[in-house]
């Protein structure tokens, strides 16, 4: 089984400056590094910040959002040629843009989308113009084209490759004009996540999956034990069914990539949150690391 290596990738290009861009510095201060027996193979330094929405597309940073794809697809790649099995650091959700791209370099390949939100907005039911919100929707190859089909190798990944798990927003980004997830994606929201149980709904969500990446937002997390994120939303997952979604799905030999997306440093005044969240990453990490 490949062994994790660490790769910081702290672009708020998708979001704001707000404070996410530090996750990978405070995961790593409080020790994920040595306890994940990984090291840290590569950071990769986003493009300077553009606070204006472009005219064109809609979004915020496009261009520079493309770039960095580029510039983490080259690192996740490389890392995946050396044998190893990439633990992306962001950032916000638009890292998850370059992580694909590395992947459909080299072919199909599937996605287990952890997240509370389901990301899926277009650019016109945006109101900020973050891709952050709309990662999965370009992803799966809908949205501007410079970002849906980067190096003419759009879709990323299948919507029938694609498993979107924990997701709690249905009526905050139906009232929003969200556009609606498509019909061969497989949604699987929080509460049937809760009416099966979290391992079931783990071990069924991979099922359907060959190879494929993991995409971890931390708001999946229930909002009283993760308030360190910039878009809050009652309720969520606990960490011990995390642990356990993360546990099956990082476990398995088909599991070639993870991503830990949008935990803001700034919220978490005293470092608590990080440190459970270190921990939870470790138990998720076990069957990669040979830890207890």
């Amino acid at each position: 089984m490949r062994k994790p290596a660490i790769i910081e990738a702290p672009s708020v290009l998708g979001l704001r400056p707000s404070g996410v861009q530090q996750l990978s510095r405070v995961l790593l201060a409080a020790g994920l590094g040595e306890r994940l027996g990984a090291p840290v193979v590569a950071r990769v330094e986003a493009p300077a910040y553009e606070s204006v929405r472009d005219p064109v597309t809609g979004v915020l940073n496009p261009g520079g959002i493309a770039r960095y794809s580029t510039q983490l697809a080259d690192i996740v790649g490389r890392t995946l040629d050396q044998g190893l099995f990439p633990v992306v650091l962001g950032g916000d959700c638009s890292i998850l843009l370059g992580n694909l791209l590395a992947l459909r370099r080299r072919g199909r390949h599937g996605l287990l989308f952890l997240d509370g939100h389901s990301d899926f907005y277009q650019p016109a039911a945006e109101p900020a113009g973050e891709v952050a919100s709309m990662d999965l929707a370009l992803a799966t190859g809908r949205g501007p084209r410079v970002l849906s089909d980067l190096e003419g190798l759009g879709p990323l990944v299948r919507d029938e490759d694609v498993v979107a798990l924990g997701f709690r927003d249905g009526d905050e980004s139906a009232a929003a004009g969200m556009q609606s997830l498509p019909p061969a994606l497989h949604a699987v929201d929080l509460d049937a996540v809760r009416a099966v149980g979290a391992a079931a709904a783990a071990r069924q969500a991979v099922g359907r999956l060959g190879e494929y990446w993991v995409h971890l937002d931390v708001d999946v997390l229930d909002d009283t034990v993760m308030p360190a994120v910039d878009y809050r939303l009652p309720g969520g997952l606990s960490w011990a069914e995390l642990e356990s979604v993360l546990r099956i799905a990082l476990g398995d030999e088909r599991a070639v990539g993870f991503d830990v997306t949008i935990f803001n440093p700034r919220l978490d005044p005293d470092g608590s949150i990080a440190v459970r969240l270190v921990e939870c990453l470790r138990r998720g990490l076990s069957a990669r690391t040979g830890a207890t």
